[in-house]
């Protein structure tokens, strides 16, 4: 692991990050909203017998397509969108705080980073961008799972949630969601750190643009690697279908999968590891290139406040 540290120019107000990161956000959900719905078909799918089971990421979208409809692949999309601001907002922003705060405490100048400080600073945005989301996902959830199709939107997901779970069922799956968060942020940002210290230096806007891309394209990958066992317990934790007979008492249903060791300890028993990695190439294609996306956009939408911020001193 690289201990270099890197100077860095100094971080916009808060607010202006928080603005940045949601705009990046939307851009990214709006281009790459597909494959998070193929994803998740195929993370809640048990088994992989039969004409109804999908045989890879092109066989799930043609058969979305075909049997219910192109607007099916972004069915959900209004939870995602309402959740995508405050959750890709909290990443970058939170992500400068928490760099500005380890640097700080590992002795570092101001405007330091090394890729302790990105990986630690990364894993804790994860997590508290975890906390944030995790009702915007339990609601995108259901709405993508094909055995929840009586629900009319996220109002009426919501109010079902609330009637069987009360209100704290809204935060059902929270624990995955952050084991998820937070190995997806310290890849992601651990590695753009890494990245970037071996790329050419970008000395021009273009040159800029290439860097982001490939390192948060990269970082995105390496982000799904590590998260991608836990993003499959959260799904089924999440999804309308966790139930199961109680052993003990055979008229009773209770939820198979609750905290996520166990649950990854159960899919691996019952289905092997390949079922730990459901869905991994369609969140490869969706967070891999939407990495880079997301990193682009923030760049540039961070340089433009931060001429905005120039001009105006």
């Amino acid at each position: 692991m690289s201990k270099e540290s890197i100077k860095v120019r100094d971080p916009l107000p808060f607010g202006y990050q928080f603005m940045a990161g949601a705009i990046a956000g939307v851009s990214e959900l709006l281009v790459m909203y597909p494959l998070d719905v193929v994803k998740t078909r195929m993370q809640l799918q048990t088994s992989s017998a039969g004409p109804d089971s999908y045989k890879g990421l092109f066989d799930c979208l043609n058969k979305i397509i075909k049997r219910e409809g192109p607007k099916q692949l972004y069915k959900g999309i209004s939870s995602p969108i309402l959740m995508e601001a405050p959750k890709r907002a909290t990443k970058f922003a939170f992500n400068e705080k928490f760099q500005k705060w380890y640097g700080s405490v590992a002795g570092l100048a101001p405007g330091q980073v090394n890729q302790t400080i990105s990986i630690l600073s990364g894993a804790s945005a994860g997590i508290t961008e975890a906390c944030v989301i995790v009702p915007f996902e339990l609601v995108k959830v259901r709405l993508q799972d094909v055995t929840s199709r009586e629900l009319k939107g996220p109002i009426d997901a919501v109010k079902k949630i609330v009637k069987t779970d009360g209100i704290l069922g809204l935060y059902n799956g929270l624990e995955a969601t952050i084991w998820r968060h937070a190995l997806w942020n310290a890849g992601y940002f651990g590695v753009i750190f890494q990245v970037r210290s071996m790329l050419p230096k970008a000395d021009t806007r273009m040159n800029k643009i290439r860097n982001d891309l490939i390192a948060g394209t990269i970082g995105g990958t390496v982000g799904c690697m590590f998260n991608t066992p836990f993003d499959v317990v959260k799904s089924r934790i999440q999804s309308n279908g966790n139930q199961m007979v109680d052993p003990e008492s055979p008229l009773k249903m209770i939820k198979k999968y609750n905290w996520s060791v166990p649950a990854v300890k159960t899919i691996y028993k019952e289905e092997g590891f390949s079922a730990l990695y459901k869905g991994f190439v369609p969140k490869i294609a969706r967070l891999g290139p939407g990495g880079g996306i997301l990193l682009i956009v923030f760049g540039g939408v961070s340089e433009f406040f931060q001429k905005m911020r120039d001009e105006a001193q």
